[in-house]
């Protein structure tokens, strides 16, 4: 259940410019079911740029999140340090034109209601832009054997060469 404490107020937001720093425990943001478990509080700062009802946010999020290997399916600690840009605008804007093709500029518009954007789905977003294609424990994982089922980075078997 994703809490309240992770939607940012617009109404309190009334200067073009306003700088911000929030800090979400693992438990607010209810990772159940994702590809990853935040292992660490996250830490968002960003600037917040406010034009008429158009709004910009420009700044960092930073956490470690935790992932099976897909290897050895051991979970591991990833870091994230990622860079936030993104344009809010108010959902009365949206084309109601399915097909129009999307400009490069609009990858990176999001839309918000009620006067309220939601951080959970913006951190959301961005776990998953830094999750590798790839996720391993590192570089020189032995994996598990695909006969007997062992984790080769902690033990060995005696199952043959071609395995």
């Amino acid at each position: 259940m994703v809490s309240k404490a992770v939607e940012l107020d617009l109404t309190r937001y009334r200067q073009p410019l306003t700088h911000v720093v929030k800090t979400f425990q693992p438990g607010d943001l209810g990772s159940e079911g994702e590809a990853y478990r935040v292992a660490e509080p996250v830490e968002l700062e960003f600037d917040l740029h406010k034009d008429k009802d158009r709004f910009r946010i420009e700044g960092t999020v930073r956490t470690v999140l935790e992932l099976p290997c897909s290897r050895c399916l051991e979970p591991y600690r990833l870091p994230v340090d990622a860079a936030v840009d993104l344009r809010y605008f108010p959902v009365e804007e949206r084309s109601s034109d399915d097909d129009k093709e999307m400009a490069d500029e609009d990858v990176d518009i999001s839309y918000y209601q009620d006067d309220q954007i939601d951080l959970s789905e913006l951190l959301r977003e961005q776990f998953y832009l830094a999750l590798p294609m790839k996720p391993l424990c590192r570089e020189a994982c032995g994996g598990l054997c695909p006969q007997c089922g062992v984790n080769r980075n902690t033990s060995t078997c005696d199952c043959g060469p071609g395995w």
